[in-house]
């Protein structure tokens, strides 16, 4: 690559026209928005993994570590928290660089993920499944492909959902096969991420979800809505098709080919979604246009006020439960 002092030489300014400095200052501002879009690019090309830093005998829960394939053979790491005498099951999965666990995001590198824009603290979803064990449920929560503890696939990219369906209909298959689980009255959990996989899950496989009774769907979003606002953050969001062609190179998708709201239109299931509205992470316009396109009467979106911190949004469902416990308990009986 050629240096800063080589490329503000070749562009020096002719006659007439805009100062040595203000040349120098764009050539800049050029070479730094690159190494931008570069780093984005590779960071989602190249998943970067969290530890799990909790675990549910911390919160005093009985649990088992499980192992189990997802549809195309990766091994996904789980956690099964059995609540005796119950038939119903809840299946949990977790956003983008997250895990079963949650994300240590007070704790460097994982900080620098989301800190720019508030989200610096600590996600832990161990209280999540305290709370639905003790209102009943049984609980099955598993690390996505490339993420946590699972096993590596696809190049260990992301695919905004795409390959991650495979990780959700596996969860499925097993669910049913398992003597643990067997027979047994299913509900999702799929967050973020999770969501969007679940979706495209819906689409490609829609048989899989005949038994399913319902979906909790905290933020699901697009990688482009993501990026878009990734980019107004470093003072460059014009540069969005280049980050497009650059994040295309490392994952060989298209933002088309990974916004959930096309998917949407394939759901059949009653969905509770969830989100920040002032996210600066993503557009309000994101899951709305997702909720537009579900195409069943039984959906609520319910909006978060008063941050702008999406981590809010994951810690929604231990800090005021009972909405979606409501809408578990009138799909899971």
């Amino acid at each position: 690559m050629t240096d800063i002092s080589e490329q503000t030489r070749t562009a020096a300014p002719v006659a007439g026209g805009p100062s040595s400095g203000s040349v120098a200052r764009q050539v800049i501002g050029r070479f730094m928005g690159r190494r931008i879009i570069k780093a984005i690019a590779a960071g989602y090309g190249t998943l970067l993994r969290s530890p799990l830093l909790k675990n549910p005998g911390d919160y005093g829960l009985h649990y088992e570590n499980i192992t189990f394939f997802a549809s195309d053979g990766t091994p996904l790491e789980a956690w099964w928290i059995p609540r005796e005498s119950s038939t119903k099951l809840i299946i949990a999965n977790h956003p983008l660089w997250f895990n079963r666990y949650g994300f240590p995001s007070h704790l460097e590198p994982w900080k620098s993920i989301g800190g720019a824009a508030g989200n610096d603290f600590e996600v832990d979803y161990v209280p999540d499944y305290r709370i639905l064990h003790d209102a009943g449920y049984n609980v099955l929560t598993y690390d996505t492909r490339n993420l946590g503890q699972s096993g590596s696939a696809n190049s260990g990219g992301g695919s905004g959902g795409r390959f991650e369906a495979r990780d959700v209909v596996g969860s499925l298959l097993f669910a049913r096969a398992d003597a643990r689980t067997s027979g047994m009255t299913i509900g999702l959990f799929s967050r973020c991420q999770g969501m969007n996989a679940t979706m495209f899950a819906m689409q490609e496989h829609p048989e899989q979800f005949t038994d399913v009774r319902c979906v909790l769907a905290p933020q699901p979003l697009s990688v482009s809505a993501t990026m878009q606002r990734a980019l107004e953050m470093f003072g460059i969001s014009h540069r969005i098709d280049e980050l497009e062609q650059e994040i295309h190179r490392h994952v060989s998708f298209s933002f088309d080919e990974m916004t959930p709201v096309t998917w949407a239109k394939s759901v059949r299931t009653p969905t509770y979604l969830y989100q920040v509205r002032n996210d600066l992470m993503t557009d309000p316009s994101d899951v709305q246009a997702m909720y537009d396109n579900i195409p069943i009467e039984d959906k609520e979106l319910h909006w978060i006020e008063g941050t702008t911190a999406r981590w809010d949004g994951y810690l929604d469902f231990q800090r005021n439960p009972q909405p979606k416990l409501d809408f578990l308990a009138r799909h899971m009986a």
